[in-house]
């Protein structure tokens, strides 16, 4: 199997990926590719930056593929995101997998990309077309509990866990799926 790192600082490809030919027993394949928006919570966004605590996330994506694959049966799970400044319409993440049946693949490649971008030391800034800023909330980036303080809290702060807000859940753009 192919050897690469799951975060990277160059642009992402599906070419990356063990071709499905190499797992004959499949039959089902999900992918999912994000890519950055032009617009958050009614705001035009105009680049995002990704940074990550880079060995630990490696660790972990790789630890969450194996989870994964072992929990739905599935022969490949593989994700890679991207860290560093991304245009609008450049490819942040991309998740596949290769199962015997489709339903094991959309499960899988799916919650792939909901672990990865909830549990993962990988932050977002977002950067508006009005010259602001700011990171994106999510489990890695909580909002602070002062009503007065409108700051974004990173999950590596001195807060301790009785202190730390609670994880705050949002939806996701809709993706497609590809089967061949």
């Amino acid at each position: 199997m192919r050897e690469f790192s799951r975060v990277q600082d160059q642009a992402l490809s599906l070419d990356i990926f063990d071709p499905i030919q190499s797992f004959p027993e499949c039959g089902g394949i999900d992918v999912f590719i994000g890519t950055v928006r032009n617009h958050h919570e009614g705001k035009s966004v105009k680049a995002l930056k990704y940074t990550s605590y880079t060995p630990v996330a490696e660790k972990m994506i790789r630890e969450i593929e194996q989870e994964i694959k072992d929990k739905y049966q599935v022969s490949y799970v593989r994700v890679i995101h991207r860290i560093g400044y991304l245009d609008v319409s450049d490819t942040a993440i991309i998740a596949i997998a290769y199962a015997a049946h489709r339903r094991e693949a959309f499960q899988a490649c799916e919650e792939a990309v909901e672990r990865v971008k909830h549990e993962v030391p990988i932050w977002k800034e977002e950067f508006f077309t009005d010259g602001t800023s700011h990171y994106v909330e999510g489990c890695c980036i909580r909002k602070d509990t002062t009503d007065n303080v409108q700051a974004k809290t990173p999950l590596s702060s001195p807060l301790s866990k009785a202190e730390s807000p609670p994880h705050h859940h949002h939806e996701h753009c809709a993706h497609g799926h590809t089967h061949d």
